[in-house]
């Protein structure tokens, strides 16, 4: 995958968080999320939390992760966002609904540092895999179906859920 300006890493004992209302839009975001992304806090407070969204990143992952969170389940995910300068960096997500009194009100996500054996040797090659399908159709929809399509074919040859396969990337199986 090319990425536009240079990759920005932060330290292995820092977490990014972020949490949303259930649009998207961002009603917090720790110091960590600022310094790495570039913001300020009043440039972003209110903001969708796609204004960090790299362009290399497939939409699929948006939308296996969203349809997740909107089910009331947590995931994990690997992504690349964007810095404020067009600056990138890697995060391995887990984002989970916020309750209260039993109802979704939000969403929560906290970001750490991701292996990077397993983004050079298995995500990248995926996700512009599947970024390549979703780009060479001419009808955006069309190529996100068609990228979702590839994805559960991938799963399905492995035998296992998202969950499953992103867990099994992490633990290093």
């Amino acid at each position: 995958m090319r990425y536009h300006g240079k990759e920005v890493f932060f330290e292995r004992d820092e977490l990014i968080v972020s949490k949303t209302d259930l649009k998207g839009k961002l009603t917090y975001t720790n110091d960590i999320f600022l310094k790495i992304a570039g913001y300020t806090e009043e440039e972003v407070i209110g903001k969708q939390h796609n204004v960090i969204r790299n362009p290399n990143m497939p939409r699929v992952i948006f939308k296996v992760l969203w349809d997740s969170i909107m089910a009331g389940n947590e995931i994990f995910a690997y992504v690349v966002n964007s810095t404020k300068n067009g600056d990138h960096y890697w995060v391995l997500a887990h984002v989970t609904p916020s309750f209260r009194d039993g109802v979704v009100v939000g969403y929560h996500s906290t970001r750490r540092v991701p292996n990077p054996d397993t983004i050079k040797n298995v995500i990248e090659p995926l996700y512009g895999s599947l970024k390549n399908i979703e780009d060479t159709d001419t009808s955006k929809k069309d190529g996100l179906a068609r990228s979702h399509e590839a994805l559960l074919a991938l799963l399905k040859e492995k035998n296992q859920s998202y969950n499953e396969f992103i867990a099994s990337l992490i633990r290093g199986d």
